[in-house]
Order: C-alpha cells, then structure tokens, then sequence
C-alpha cells in the first residue's frame, strides 16, 4: 500500500465546496471528496505550525512537552518505520519553518525536496526595492513581507508559485518512482498562510475591481484597524489562494491517477488549523500584539479538513467520529500492515472508515503550548462534537458554547452548563496524566 499525506497550512475546512462552502471554488478537493471519507469533526491537537506536524509525524502531543521546537532526537517518526519497513521515503514542501536546519522534521525521509521563498526565507538577497500594498502598521511583519515580496520577484507564472512547484516536483518524482513496490510521500505547502498574493485572476474571482491597499498579511488584531472594504479584499486573497492550492493539489491527484496508483494507494489531505477573517471580530489565528492575552480556539481555527482515500472507496462517505492529527500515524500504520508502537496518544481511523467502529475518542483537546511562562495560562479548547469549552488565558476566563444551537460560537452558555464544562474540564485534565504531562503543570491548568 502506497501511502500519500498532503498537507495545506492554514486552510479553513469551511472554504472547502466538499464541507458545504457555496462560494468558493474548489474542483478538485471537491471531485476528490466525493469519493473520499470525509471527516466532519477533525480537530487540531498541538497549536500551530510545527507542533502540528509534530503531532501528526510522531502520533504524540506535544503542545504540553516541547511545542513549536525542532523534533527531538529520541522521537521516532512515521517516515522512519516505513523506511525499515521497505518503503521509499520522500518529502515535498515549501515549508522553511519544516525544513530550517535543525528542525529535524525531515527524519527518515529518503528523498527531500524544497520549494525556496516562502516566508521568512532569504530567497532573493539582490538589492530589489519592492513596495508594500498597504501601511506598515496594517501588517503582522512589514520587513518579512517586503522580503516575500523581493522573492516573488523571480516568479513570473503560476506555474511558478511555491503551491505549483511543489505539487509539481512531487508529481515529477512519482513519473520516475512510482513502480517501486511502496512508497511514501509527504506533501505540504505554505501557500494558504499568509502573506496571501495569488495571481490576480484569482483574487478577482471573488472581489473584482477592488482598487485599494491590499492587506495580503494582516496584523492579529481586532478587525476595527481595516475598513469594511479592506477586510472584504483580505477575504478574497484568501479564498483566491485556497482556489490555487486547490487546482494545483489537482495536479498531483490527476497524476497519480494517471500513472494507475489508484488500485494501491491511500491518500490522507488535511491542513494544520484555519484563520479568523473577521469571525469573533478578529483576524488572525492568535494575538501577537498581547501575548498574555490570549484567544480560544475557535471553530473556525480549532476544525480541519481531513479527507481520505482508500482503493475501496467507490462513493464519498461522511463520519463525526472525532479525529486528530496524532490520529494519523498510527492509521497509515495500520494502513501499512506495519506494528503500532505502544507509546502513541493517537488511534487509528481505520477501523472507523471500514465500519469496524464508530468512535476514536469521547473528546478532542486543542492547544497551544502550555509550557514556558507559568503567569500566562495560554487557552487550550476541549470539544465532545456538541459542546466546546475554552479555557486559560490571562484572566483565566472559560468559555463553553453549544454548536448544534450555535456554530459561530456567539454565546457563552458557560453560567447555566457548569456541569458540561467540569467534565470537559475533567477530560482535560486526565488526558494531561495519560500522556505524561508534569505534576506540576496538571495543578496549573487545574486552576485554570
């Protein structure tokens, strides 16, 4: 069994067609999910970025050990078990804070490919003077995106942009390899992160004829520093990228049904969290203005895509199993026939997709790292599908909302539902012993 991971940064799972989303276009992930399973209740783990990929490569949380850090040289990741288990081994990815020296996240994989510009990669260091799209202080990084844009220079056509040449080299390796007897690849791009500059025929799919400042990377803030029109454009740049990422994540699914794999091959697409544009009056995933501020991990954030392909699947089938990224190595285990080592916090889905269960966990725990400064309880989110609870922070606010009655998450039903926070709360708490959490920070997210 080949096994293929395609991984999209920031890409919310409501601005997908496949998960209801009317306005906008995503062909190919939606043609690929109508055959596909489709889980509906996937949930970030470690919050954000790296420790994301960390969760998902080792089967480990590790938002409560070494968070955004590189992968420890004790960890063992899924590329390494299925090279000693035969598999040709290769990663694809324009990911600098994936592949930065050090970062170790490249371990076990045979073949590497890096796709060079993304932020905050000095790609292009001749003396080119690029003009900013908007004021200064509209933007999370100002002097990081004037280097973006030095390296979107040399990028003259689409097909030049990181998504394109990184599902293109990745469809360029698998001409030359597919007949090996097992492969595994993982994909992951940048491009839905910010900044956000697709060609323009894509922004104007959704915002045409938009004549002022272009906030493509937007300060974490309250929306009220963007004029109504300027957090619309912001919208557009957005989806005009995920409609990018989208025909070319196409790319590479057509090629490898054009090179037959189909019949032997299991295909896992999932992002690592999504963005707030405007939801919860808020643009950004978290605050960098008021660290010991802190923001819950909102739906809109906390909630993934993860669409799965498997040679037996002839129809798209749904599932509200709650799933995460720590899920997925035991399950491409599983999908190996390959052992799974005993030490993983995650389960395999399988048994989920072929109708053996109903259920991988009662809870799904999304947080940021809660190691570090101990005055700052930094919010972790608890969800059971029908109910989210929030909790830390500076002021160690909680928060529950009922998502049946309320999906925005719009009111805080917290006050009369204290018995569904305190077992979630619980939950929490007992997940934070099973994998081995300190004492010490079980009795400070106790307090919380």
């Amino acid at each position: 069994m080949n096994i293929i991971v395609i991984v999209a940064d920031t890409l919310r799972q409501d601005y997908l067609g496949c998960y209801g989303n009317d306005r906008v276009r995503t062909p190919c992930l939606d043609a690929f999910a109508s055959r596909a399973a489709v889980f509906n209740k996937a949930y970030i783990g470690s919050f954000p970025t790296v420790p994301m990929r960390a969760d998902l490569m080792t089967g480990r949380y590790v938002f409560h050990s070494y968070g955004w850090a590189p992968m420890p040289a004790g960890e063992t990741s899924i590329a390494e078990i299925l090279q000693k288990n035969g598999y040709l081994t290769a990663l694809f990815s324009d990911h600098l804070q994936l592949l930065a020296p050090g970062m170790n996240y490249h371990k076990g994989f045979r073949y590497v490919s890096w796709t060079r510009g993304q932020v905050p990669d000095v790609a292009v260091t001749d003396p080119i003077e690029v003009e900013l799209p908007c004021q200064p202080e509209k933007m999370r990084n100002p002097a990081g995106c004037a280097q973006f844009l030095k390296n979107k220079t040399i990028r003259r056509y689409e097909r030049d942009e990181y998504v394109a040449v990184t599902m293109q080299n990745a469809a360029d390796w698998l001409e030359c390899n597919y007949k090996h007897d097992k492969l595994f690849m993982y994909i992951d791009t940048f491009e839905t992160h910010e900044p956000w500059l697709p060609p323009q025929w894509y922004t104007d799919m959704y915002d045409p004829g938009y004549e002022g400042e272009e906030v493509i990377w937007p300060r974490y803030d309250w929306t009220d520093y963007l004029t109504e029109a300027e957090l619309k454009h912001a919208v557009a740049l957005y989806a005009g990228t995920v409609t990018l990422v989208d025909r070319w994540t196409g790319l590479l699914l057509q090629k490898i049904e054009d090179l037959g794999m189909m019949d032997d091959t299991a295909i896992l697409f999932t992002a690592d969290h999504g963005f707030l544009l405007g939801e919860q009056g808020r643009i950004g995933k978290h605050t960098v203005l008021k660290p010991k501020e802190g923001w819950p991990l909102y739906e809109e954030i906390a909630k993934i895509p993860l669409l799965v392909w498997l040679p037996e699947m002839k129809e798209r089938r749904d599932f509200d199993a709650l799933v995460q990224p720590v899920d997925m190595m035991p399950t491409m285990l599983d999908m190996a026939g390959v052992d799974i080592p005993g030490n993983l916090h995650g389960k395999s889905f399988l048994p989920v997709i072929r109708g053996n269960e109903s259920c991988v966990r009662e809870c799904a725990v999304s947080s940021g790292s809660i190691t570090g400064d101990p005055s700052f309880i930094r919010y972790s989110g608890v969800t059971d599908g029908e109910w989210s609870y929030h909790c830390g922070g500076e002021n160690g606010e909680a928060q529950l909302y009922h998502l049946p009655s309320d999906p925005r998450q719009q009111k805080n039903v917290l006050g009369e539902n204290g018995d569904v926070a305190g077992k979630l709360h619980t939950w929490y708490l007992d997940l934070l012993k099973s994998i081995g959490a300190s004492e010490e920070l079980i009795a400070l997210r106790a307090k919380c």
